[in-house]
C-alpha cells in the first residue's frame, strides 16, 4: 500500500479519468472537490439558524458568532463552507425559507458551476509619454514599434498603447497633447497592419483620441475610467469594441488620498453592475472588467482584490488584472519598481489562480515562462 497526499488545486478532473471513473462519477466526485467559502454579512439571525441547520443536514456548515442560536442580536455576518455539489443542494432549500433566504439563494446561485477559464491572455504595456511611473516602458517612434514587435515575439497577445500617465498624483494633458503621442505609432502600427499580428488596445478615455485609434485597427479600448463617458461608450458600440471597465475611485490626481471602503468587493462589483448596464445600452458587445489594482485602493484592498478575484466571475465576464511592478509590492517589500519584477509574477500567478484570464505586465517574457510552469504544475 502506498499512500500519498495530493495537491488541492491539481486537475481533479484529470485525475479521475486517471483512475478510470466512469464520466457520471468524474462529474459527482469534481463537484466535491471544488469548496466555496462565502461570507454572507448582515444577516437576519433567524435566517442564520435555519441556513445552519441546512448546511448541516447536506454537508456542509456555516460559522456563525457566539449568540447566533440565542437570538441575542438581531443581524450577524457569517461564513459559509460547502462544496460545489453542497451549494447547488442548499440554494434549492433555501428558495422556500424565510427572512430573506429566498433572496440569498439567487446570490448563492450565482457561485454555482464557475470554471476557471484556461486561456490566459497577456497584455504587454507600451507607453508614449514620458512620465509613466516605470521609466523601461516609455518608448516613442521606431523604437516604439521594435519594442511592440519584441513583444509580440516574446509572446504578448494584447498589446495596450498609453500616451498619458495614470500614476497617482499625475498631471492630465489636453486631448491634443495625448493624441501627438500616440498618433505616430497608432499610423505605423496601422500602415504596416500590425492589427494582423495581435489584439491592439489603447489606454484612453479621450473620445477625439479613442475614434483615432479605432479608425486605424485598434479594437480594444481600455478605460480607466469605466465608460465614465458616454461617448466612449457610444464609440465602443459603433465601432465594435472591446471596452475594459476598470474601477477606480477618484482621479489619478487625487485617488490615493484616504480611499475608504465598507466592503471593496461588494462595493466594485456593483460599479461593475452598473457599468456592464451600460455597455449593454450602448451595444458594447464585448467586456473586460478590470478591478483596478492600485487605483484609489490601499494595499489591504489591492490584497483583497488579487485574493478573492472569483468573486467577479459571477458577473460572467473576462477579468483583467494589472499589478506590474506596482507600488503595492513596495509596500510589502521595500523596493524601487524596476526591483519589482519577482512581486508582479507572485501577484499575477495568484490573480490567475483565483479567475483573472488576462493580465496586464510590463515583462512579457517572464510572464510568458512563468504561465507555462505554472499551467504545468497544476495540469
Amino acid at each position: 500500500m502506498v499512500v500519498e497526499k495530493l495537491s488541492s488545486t491539481i486537475d481533479l478532473h484529470r485525475e479521475l479519468k486517471s483512475l478510470g471513473v466512469d464520466s457520471g462519477g468524474v462529474n459527482i466526485l469534481e463537484d466535491k472537490g471544488l469548496l466555496h467559502l462565502i461570507r454572507i454579512r448582515d444577516l437576519h439571525v433567524g435566517a442564520a439558524n435555519i441556513l445552519k441547520q441546512d448546511a448541516l443536514s447536506i454537508g456542509a456548515d456555516l460559522a456563525v458568532p457566539r449568540g447566533t442560536v440565542t437570538a441575542s442580536v438581531p443581524r450577524v455576518d457569517v461564513l459559509l463552507i460547502a462544496s460545489e455539489r453542497q451549494l447547488q443542494q442548499l440554494v434549492k432549500k433555501e428558495k422556500a425559507q424565510p427572512f430573506g433566504l429566498k433572496q440569498l439563494s439567487f446570490e448563492l446561485e450565482s457561485f454555482c458551476n464557475l470554471h476557471q477559464n484556461t486561456s490566459i491572455s497577456i497584455m504587454g504595456i507600451l507607453n508614449a509619454n514620458d512620465d509613466s511611473f516605470y521609466q523601461a516602458s516609455r518608448f516613442q517612434g521606431t523604437k516604439a514599434i521594435d519594442r511592440i514587435e519584441m513583444m509580440i515575439t516574446e509572446g504578448a497577445d494584447i498589446i495596450d498603447l498609453g500616451g498619458v500617465s495614470s500614476r497617482p498624483g499625475s498631471i492630465p494633458v489636453s486631448s491634443e497633447e495625448e493624441l501627438s503621442r500616440v498618433r505616430p505609432i497608432i499610423d505605423i502600427l496601422y500602415e504596416q497592419k500590425f492589427y494582423e499580428k495581435v489584439r491592439l488596445s489603447l489606454d484612453s478615455y479621450e473620445p477625439s483620441v479613442i475614434h483615432y485609434a479605432l479608425e486605424k485597427g485598434f479594437r480594444i479600448i481600455n478605460d480607466i475610467t469605466g465608460l465614465a463617458n458616454d461617448e466612449v461608450a457610444r464609440l465602443c458600440g459603433n465601432y465594435g469594441a472591446t471596452a475594459v471597465i476598470m474601477h477606480m475611485q477618484g482621479m489619478p490626481q487625487n485617488m490615493q488620498l484616504n480611499p475608504i471602503y465598507d466592503s471593496v468587493l461588494h462595493e466594485v462589483e456593483m460599479f461593475f453592475r452598473e457599468r456592464i448596464e451600460q455597455a449593454d445600452r450602448y451595444g458594447i458587445k464585448e467586456v473586460i472588467l478590470d478591478c483596478g489594482i492600485g487605483f484609489g485602493k490601499r494595499l489591504e484592498e489591492n490584497l483583497a482584490l488579487i485574493t478573492h478575484q472569483k468573486h467577479f466571475m459571477r458577473l460572467g465576464k473576462p477579468l483583467l488584472v494589472g499589478a506590474s511592478r506596482k507600488s503595492m509590492i513596495d509596500s510589502i517589500s521595500p523596493s524601487a519598481s524596476d526591483e519589482r519584477l519577482a512581486g508582479t509574477l507572485a501577484i499575477h500567478l495568484k490573480a490567475i489562480e483565483q479567475g483573472a484570464s488576462i493580465i496586464r505586465v510590463h515583462d512579457v517574457k517572464e510572464h510568458v515562462q512563468a504561465l507555462r510552469v505554472w499551467k504545468a504544475m497544476n495540469g
